[in-house]
């Protein structure tokens, strides 16, 4: 199973158009979520789960940037902006999660000013239902925890980013 963009190389740096916009967090970017691209999917996937997840934001825990469910498995990959708030970007069918920042869709990248680079994890995962049983509301760590549960395999991509 392979997981790519063509908007920054795996382990590298993540353009501005990729940080978030909250003046709070001293990020002023786009929050525009990297085209992405997927290929060879176990052959019994039924459907498809999207994470992106900072380990080295400080919270103790982590922060979870965008949780993307129920998408169809004939997706071969979402477009540039498909994380828009309002879905409108995503295949038929594919759900949203509340992400850590509180909102739904892509939150983007928005380490501490002067923190080291920290690491954004984009993972794709290989699910052996054809829709997980979240509903619209449902917290990403429940929506998580349906991944897991149902995960065949997983790719994964990483980006850094750091506010200077």
């Amino acid at each position: 199973m392979k997981l790519w963009t063509d908007a920054f190389t795996d382990n590298g740096f993540m353009p501005k158009r990729h940080e978030f916009d909250v003046a709070d967090f001293g990020a002023h970017g786009d929050n525009i979520s990297p085209a992405l691209q997927w290929s060879d999917l176990p052959a019994d996937t039924k459907s498809l789960a999207l994470t992106v997840y900072d380990p080295d934001a400080p919270t103790g825990s982590g922060f979870w940037h965008w949780v993307v469910v129920n998408i169809p498995v004939g997706t071969q990959g979402l477009a540039e902006d498909a994380g828009r708030a309002d879905g409108s970007g995503l295949p038929a069918g594919a759900l949203q999660l509340i992400n850590d920042y509180g909102t739904r869709g892509f939150g983007g990248a928005a380490p501490p000013k002067g923190d080291k680079p920290h690491r954004y994890i984009f993972q794709l995962h290989a699910l052996k239902v054809e829709q997980l049983p979240v509903p619209a509301d449902a917290t990403n760590a429940v929506g998580r925890f349906m991944i897991h549960l149902n995960q065949l395999a997983a790719a994964t991509y990483t980006g850094l980013y750091e506010i200077k």
